[in-house]
């Protein structure tokens, strides 16, 4: 039956170093409520640890395994000690989790309990370090993965290769920026946190960091980093978004020299010209840009921010002028929605950009707005072929067709902000990717 514990806010590692064996069960609470592209790196730390006391762990599977019903009988539950993380604060918790925490029956933390906590950062429990830095315990997820994809190999290639092709870890910690919309705002500085050997697996083929902000990192650490992944002979790839801002002819011919996985990944939060702050960040970016291509040709993406100062009309400008200066750049944007999106009266428009843009095959070949007509005429239901890969920018219906009397949702929000704001849409509507002159070896 379960413990009942004296503070379960954060993982207490003194229960553990015991001789009697335990039976510990591990919740990660998003995979189980909307499925995530990633192991919780936390819970691989912590199954680690535990594994090396000699209890047995295992991963919960689905919330019907502790058979929480009204009225909890939690000493019918079959494990002594429940350990719950979670990342997102959308994430949902059956009424009977809640009812554990609130009892002081698991153990629980993450970032997804900011929100909780009064969005005190300093009130997130850290991983004691004796967990922290364990070797990450990566067949965790096994069993689930079996279950989800019967074995397929190539269901899990599609759905779980993050789980299973990855060694994952931190090689620094910290940030400098202080963001409103981030975790380490507090953050001063950057330090050195675990050596590349201390969560690399020879058996998995590649490597991902999520580093807080690699770039800001002391120059000396910054090399020894890269030192170490490029030792292990494996591709490796940072899954933040880079400070391009920070960027040097150095940096980035150490980057270009490197076995890195996929594209390179940087940010561009800042557009607005009318703070002398958000000016400088914006001139930082472009500054980081040109040198950035001044060495390397390779596509590279970069995270847009949207939705967080505003989520007016001056915000989709910001975000389609900076998806126009990428395109002169000749890299792509991945649209990122700040949840306040969903409070705008341009939540759809946020939306069709976020598709149109996160898809390059898309992005690449349409503007904006033969993007909208192509959603249009796929919701008419007109197949029309394509000639010599272009797209028209007129909705032409073929003859004696009879068009359904409601537009879609991505062509509907394409025209309604043109008829309010017809100044913004002719500036950004119909530019394309690939008519665009790409702006590299700008000294």
């Amino acid at each position: 039956m379960l413990r009942v514990l004296s503070h379960n806010l954060g993982f207490d590692i003194s229960l553990f170093k015991t001789k009697e064996k335990l039976k510990v069960g591990l919740i990660d609470a998003d995979l189980l409520d909307h499925g995530t592209r990633h192991p919780n790196l936390a819970l691989l730390k912590i199954s680690s640890f535990c594994k090396a006391q000699g209890h047995e762990v295992r991963l919960i599977c689905d919330y019907a395994e502790l058979n929480l019903q009204i009225p909890y009988y939690v000493d019918q539950i079959d494990y002594d000690v429940l350990v719950l993380s979670q990342v997102f604060k959308f994430t949902k918790r059956p009424y009977g989790i809640n009812f554990l925490i609130k009892n002081n029956f698991i153990f629980y933390g993450g970032t997804g309990f900011l929100e909780e906590l009064g969005d005190d950062v300093n009130k997130l429990p850290n991983l004691p370090h004796e967990v922290e830095h364990q070797t990450p315990d990566y067949s965790l997820y096994d069993e689930y993965i079996q279950e989800v994809t019967g074995g397929d190999p190539k269901l899990i290639k599609r759905r779980f290769d993050d789980y299973v092709s990855y060694s994952i870890g931190f090689t620094t910690r910290g940030c400098i920026r202080h963001c409103a919309f981030c975790v380490n705002r507090e953050s001063n500085k950057v330090v050195k946190w675990s050596p590349v050997s201390e969560f690399v697996d020879k058996t998995r083929p590649k490597i991902y960091l999520w580093d807080d902000n690699i770039m800001a990192a002391p120059s000396k650490v910054f090399k020894q980093v890269i030192n170490e992944l490029v030792a292990t002979g494996k591709p490796f790839q940072f899954r933040q978004g880079m400070d391009i801002r920070l960027m040097t002819d150095e940096k980035a011919e150490i980057f270009k020299k490197v076995k890195y996985y996929g594209d390179y990944i940087f940010a561009f939060d800042h557009y607005r010209m009318d703070d002398p702050y958000e000016k400088k960040q914006v001139e930082q970016t472009i500054r980081g840009l040109k040198v950035w291509k001044r060495h390397v040709e390779r596509e590279t993406k970069l995270y847009v921010l949207v939705a967080f100062d505003s989520q007016d009309e001056k915000d989709i400008e910001g975000t389609f002028w900076r998806i126009k200066t990428l395109m002169e750049f000749g890299c792509l944007p991945y649209i990122m929605r700040f949840e306040d999106y969903k409070k705008s009266r341009f939540k759809s428009l946020y939306t069709q950009l976020a598709r149109w843009c996160n898809q390059p095959s898309f992005f690449k070949k349409m503007s904006f707005r033969q993007y909208c007509i192509r959603n249009e005429e796929y919701h008419q239901g007109i197949q029309k072929p394509i000639i010599g890969g272009k797209y028209s920018n007129k909705l032409n219906f073929p003859k004696g067709f009879i068009p359904k009397p409601k537009y879609c949702s991505c062509y509907r929000a394409m025209i309604n902000f043109e008829e309010e704001f017809p100044e913004i849409a002719s500036k950004y509507y119909d530019l394309r990717f690939e008519d665009i002159k790409p702006k590299t070896n700008k000294k």
